[in-house]
């Protein structure tokens, strides 16, 4: 995809180079509607990031443009056929070379790191392009993983069909982290995982529903009371929910 503008100003007057993102992927239209919608559908037609789709099938094996194949040894499912995704990602690598840049390739497999807020902050702040790697059938063939990725990340502990639904949890994590991208940009300082624990209770209107009232501290006005009160609840559902987090600082 590619938004109407390539930079944008930030609060400076300094122009801001958009986040490069290219994807590669066997289903390129999965990918479509997911940015065409809400904040990233913004953020794409504003130029903060640029997304490029990229089918590998293109540089299949043979005239059915094959890109899987049964594993050496034996066993279950289709492994990945190296030729493609090496075509696909030294396509990609001499674009970005005739500008002078070096993409980070990333993996999406379930043997990578958890990915996590924190990777999330260092991936928008890349002075490189990004590369995702989305995986399809029983895997890669493993050198794919040895010669063609920087960094490998997981969505956690459990399988999918493909690497494309971790591709879009990451880039939605990144994407809302660049400037101009949300609406307010305190959002992301007091969210869950910001300060290492997790988010205090939220309440809107009305006071009352079914019986359940807001808190009264969160009515008083008493702003100081408000922000002692929030922190007290975020350590508490820290150590209630997620006791393998560190707990927020009061």
């Amino acid at each position: 995809m590619t938004p109407k503008h390539s930079h944008e100003t930030n609060g400076s007057g300094k122009a801001q180079q958009a986040l490069q993102i290219d994807v590669l992927t066997l289903f390129p239209g999965l990918f479509q509607p997911f940015l065409a919608e809400g904040l990233l559908g913004k953020a794409v037609e504003a130029g903060r990031v640029r997304v490029n789709l990229v089918n590998y099938r293109q540089w299949g094996v043979g005239k059915h443009r094959q890109v899987d194949d049964v594993p050496y040894g034996g066993g279950a499912g289709m492994v990945l056929k190296p030729e493609p995704l090496f075509a696909a990602v030294r396509q990609r690598e001499a674009e970005y070379a005739q500008a002078g840049q070096t993409p980070w390739r990333i993996l999406l497999t379930p043997q990578g790191r958890p990915f996590d807020q924190a990777k999330a902050r260092e991936l928008a702040g890349s002075p490189q392009p990004l590369l995702f790697i989305c995986g399809r059938y029983e895997g890669f063939d493993e050198r794919i993983r040895q010669a063609l990725a920087d960094e490998e990340l997981s969505g956690g502990d459990y399988v999918v069909l493909g690497g494309e639904v971790v591709a879009m949890v990451v880039m939605e994590a990144v994407i809302r982290l660049l400037p101009g991208v949300l609406g307010n940009p305190d959002s992301v300082l007091e969210e869950s995982f910001a300060q290492g624990g997790l988010e205090y209770p939220q309440y809107t209107r009305p006071p009352v529903f079914e019986g359940m009232a807001v808190p009264d501290v969160l009515l008083s006005g008493d702003h100081k009371a408000i922000a002692r009160w929030r922190a007290e609840q975020s350590v508490t559902r820290t150590q209630a929910k997620r006791p393998d987090l560190p707990a927020p600082k009061l």
